[in-house]
């Protein structure tokens, strides 16, 4: 950029550091889908496994950030915080995962393992005490393939095989503001355009080809919005110690999607099948997502939080298909009773002895939290799997000669879902993401 002549014959310039963040944020953002891999077969219902809405420092707090404030940091869980961004500074955060899940069930174990993309974020301070982010998130994950082999009574020996097969998920964009209405007190939306597709099936055969089979398949193409609310006011406690409580929430909406079952019957000795479809006519829709957290800071040394979120899944339904014994016809329409609410309670904390210390050691941040989230899906009439998870991390300092501000964020993560007389499963995650911190907009004189 050419220089500009300031007042007293003082020459400014605007450093603007063309880096390589740029030409990653935009690779990333058109290559990557943003989609977490899973096995669970607890994705075939619903939407599928919900996914960690959260970067790397959160991650490292198990998910914590609803009072999360910081200056040098994206925190994507409540916009409200992104009224805090450094004014001199462009934000980027990317992050992956890898993951090995055993699956156990009557007594019989069984292992998976994925390694995926997570995460694109970006902000920066738009102008005094408003501040912006944009970014690539997943949002529901669906993989599963599974099969189950009975009899189809004590006296035949004809045997009948199901096999449960299942991928795609949902992902969002999202542009997001933070503006300080007055010291203490903010307020921010998120914006997301969200999209994706689900195909699941049940393929059935039998080991006597007189038998006929009857599958089901089920598809849905969702392209729709997704808002979410988030307000912050910090509270000083004395001189060094302040309380920020903050709260979201997202908006319940239909989705305007349609999604479809197909019913295939196919005579195995003649290989004529015979296929109907039905469709629920705008049949999903997202629930209202309600949160609220604090966060004490001492010192910005120790950063100690709770968080409370309440997803109200009992107020939308899910399309169910039966068969309707009378007429003998299929039909695919909303069940209320698919969902329960979830409650979900995270408790976590931040310890880093100085931030703007040269000592490297000085500046590393310690994280840990845990999570206890109660069951929402309906199985066979049945509760769903619980939840219950634990992490640990570290924010490890990059210093060299072009930057001495961004940061290296790990993090473990233990997660267990299980319910009675249904699968247990035990899922280890490495968490890895980098925090770019780079003064993009940094004036600099010269005599």
């Amino acid at each position: 950029m050419a220089p500009l002549l300031g007042h007293h014959g003082t020459l400014i310039s605007y450093r603007m550091n063309k880096s390589f963040i740029t030409v990653a944020f935009l690779a990333i953002t058109l290559c990557v889908t943003a989609q977490s891999g899973t096995n669970s077969p607890y994705s075939q219902y619903g939407f599928g496994t919900q996914a960690e809405l959260a970067n790397g420092i959160s991650r490292g707090m198990n998910g914590l950030g609803i009072g999360y404030r910081s200056g040098t940091q994206v925190n994507i869980l409540n916009p409200a915080s992104y009224s805090a961004i450094d004014s001199l500074t462009f934000l980027f955060d990317a992050g992956m995962s890898a993951q090995i899940t055993n699956f156990e069930e009557n007594g019989k174990k069984i292992n998976a393992n994925n390694a995926n993309f997570e995460y694109a974020v970006g902000g920066f301070r738009l102008m005094k005490h408003l501040g912006v982010s944009f970014g690539i998130l997943p949002f529901t994950n669906v993989g599963y393939s599974y099969s189950s082999t009975s009899k189809i009574d004590d006296i035949s020996a004809t045997t009948f095989t199901n096999t449960y097969s299942g991928s795609g998920g949902l992902h969002q964009v999202f542009v997001g503001f933070g503006w300080e209405l007055f010291k203490g007190l903010s307020i921010g939306v998120n914006g997301a355009y969200l999209w994706g597709k689900y195909e699941k099936s049940i393929v059935n055969s039998y080991s006597d080809t007189y038998v006929n089979t009857l599958s089901k398949y089920y598809t849905a193409n969702i392209t729709n919005y997704k808002v979410d609310f988030g307000v912050q006011t910090v509270l000083p406690l004395s001189k060094k110690n302040t309380l920020t409580i903050g709260a979201t929430y997202g908006l319940q909406h239909k989705l305007g999607a349609d999604p479809q079952c197909q019913i295939i019957s196919r005579n195995s000795q003649t290989s004529v099948s015979d296929t109907a479809t039905v469709v629920a006519k705008n049949g999903l829709e997202l629930p209202a997502v309600i949160s609220a957290g604090l966060m004490f800071n001492f010192n910005n040394k120790l950063k100690i939080g709770a968080d409370y979120q309440l997803q109200q899944w009992s107020k939308v339904g899910f399309p169910d298909y039966k068969n309707d014994a009378t007429t003998n016809t299929p039909t695919y329409t909303i069940k209320k009773d698919y969902f329960d609410d979830r409650h979900k309670v995270t408790v976590g904390g931040e310890y880093c002895k100085n931030a703007n210390s040269r000592n490297f050691f000085d500046r590393i941040a310690f994280r840990m939290g845990a999570s206890y989230a109660t069951p929402y899906l309906n199985i066979n009439g049945k509760d769903g799997p619980k939840e219950i998870s634990v992490s640990a991390g570290l924010g490890i300092p990059i210093i060299n000669v072009w930057n001495n501000r961004s940061t290296l964020n790990i993090s473990g993560q233990w997660v267990r879902m299980d319910a009675s007389n249904l699968i247990t499963e035990n899922t280890f995650r490495i968490n890895v993401g980098i925090t770019f911190n780079e003064r993009w907009f940094m004036k600099w004189k010269v005599d």
